[in-house]
């Protein structure tokens, strides 16, 4: 989970803070020894653990905080404001040209995953209705062509190629005019990985540079480096001037030291973050969420947009229609599992819940395979059998176990919540309409 280990050891140190009427200063000198501590081992870069530490006990120790009658949770709030502005304040959007196309020239070292982010980033782009053009610079990488042809196929997108006996920098050229003769109005330049050491390789990605004059110079860097990945970022600028950074395996990343140093030391924006292995798993980066996140409060924002981009609408009020009279079937609940998957792994969606903290996901088992097997059980019915799961007799039951690969426990067990399900659908039904007959309308938690 992201930043998981921090989230931890954050939520610990504040917590607390919470619970205390009174506030003295040895209480927050005892918490903020506790956060250094958990931001360090968090791969934060020192200067900028001894600077947020510093801000947050100045801002602290103000009259607001010490006399307020919940000091913990001003406290709480300074810290999630601080971590706010360590990671950016604000989402840093992309910049583009007045004049198309816009040229975003993709750069980082060997291995950060820079290719497979190049497409997720076309992806992104096609999704806001743009018109964008791959262009494969990498002549050295054995196959490297071959995987933005087959990422940019996946997608949807074309790739503009001259093979790898060409100089990249005459293929950069080349793929301006042709992305103006057909239309492309974003050209995202593929680069090869290359060391920040290595000078030639250096030397000709600055080539490339001033041959097409890029709006945007991103900077593809693997979240789970750490602290390097802060001395890469600041080798790049030195030489190209990166307009931001695009953090990948940020799912994977428990720490999270790259993602709370990287703007406070290169004065660069993280502009977006994989995660997750998928085309479609690259994010715009909200540092006021991601800070939210860290604290335990959740990320609603984000599970909305999740929603919006992965629920059909209409059969969302086809649903609640169903669950109105009572007509929930297997087929429904088929339905909700499949657009649940698309907003993404289980364990994210939760950590985004205000309350939800990664020790309380540690033991909670949020993997896809329990999805899977209920999804086999359910396909493995007939569609009587889904419509009406009262005619489902010990014989079926055997059935659809062998043809689910399951065993009967486990369709038992489905049957039965499914059962429970629709008589707290019903039980809520009814207490609707009791309420309208009295004046009130919907349901009483609502």
């Amino acid at each position: 989970m992201v930043f998981e280990s921090l989230s931890e050891k954050l939520q610990n140190a504040l917590g607390k803070l919470r619970s205390k009427g009174k506030l003295s200063e040895k209480d927050l000198d005892l918490a903020m020894r506790e956060v250094r501590l958990a931001l360090l081992e968090a791969d934060v870069n020192f200067k900028v653990v001894k600077d947020f530490i510093k801000t947050v006990k100045e801002r602290a120790v103000g009259t607001e905080v010490m006399e307020s009658l919940t000091p913990g949770q001003q406290v709480i709030k300074i810290v999630n404001d601080e971590l706010t502005k360590l990671m950016g304040d604000k989402e840093a959007k992309l910049e583009f040209a007045s004049s198309p196309p816009t040229v975003i020239l993709m750069c980082g070292l060997q291995g950060a995953g820079k290719t497979t982010t190049t497409g997720k980033l076309a992806n992104n782009l096609k999704k806001q209705n743009k018109r964008p053009l791959l262009v494969a610079c990498d002549i050295y990488r054995p196959a490297a062509i071959k995987q933005l042809e087959v990422v940019g196929e996946k997608v949807g997108v074309p790739v503009f190629s001259m093979g790898d006996k060409h100089n990249p920098v005459d293929i950069a050229k080349a793929s301006l005019e042709h992305g103006k003769k057909h239309g492309n109005d974003v050209i995202l330049i593929d680069t090869a990985g290359r060391l920040h050491i290595d000078e030639e390789l250096m030397d000709e990605i600055k080539n490339i540079y001033d041959a097409v004059n890029p709006k945007e110079v991103l900077l593809v860097l693997d979240a789970m480096t750490g602290q390097d990945a802060v001395n890469v970022a600041e080798s790049f600028n030195a030489k190209l001037g990166i307009t931001g950074v695009i953090l990948t395996k940020l799912d994977g990343d428990a720490r999270g030291g790259a993602a709370l140093s990287l703007r406070a030391v290169t004065n660069k924006p993280i502009k977006f973050v994989g995660m997750g292995e998928k085309l479609d798993q690259l994010e715009p980066f909200h540092p006021e969420r991601m800070a939210s996140r860290i604290l335990g409060m959740g990320d609603v924002l984000s599970l909305i947009e999740k929603a919006q981009s992965s629920i059909d609408e209409k059969k969302a009020l086809e649903l609640e229609k169903k669950i109105r009279t009572a007509q929930f079937t297997f087929d429904d609940f088929l339905d909700q599992l499949e657009q649940m998957k698309n907003m993404g792994p289980l364990d994210q969606i939760l950590g985004m819940m205000p309350g939800v903290n990664a020790k309380a996901l540690k033991g909670l088992d949020v993997n896809d395979k329990d999805i899977g097997r209920i999804e086999a059980i359910i396909k493995s019915m007939t569609k009587k059998e889904r419509e009406n799961p009262d005619v489902i007799d010990s014989s079926r039951r055997k059935r659809i176990a062998l043809g689910s690969g399951t065993n009967v426990q486990d369709v038992n067990r489905l049957l039965k919540q499914f059962k429970e399900t629709k008589k707290m659908m019903k039980k809520f039904t009814g207490m609707e309409k009791t309420m309208k007959k009295k004046g009130k309308f919907g349901f009483p938690f609502f």
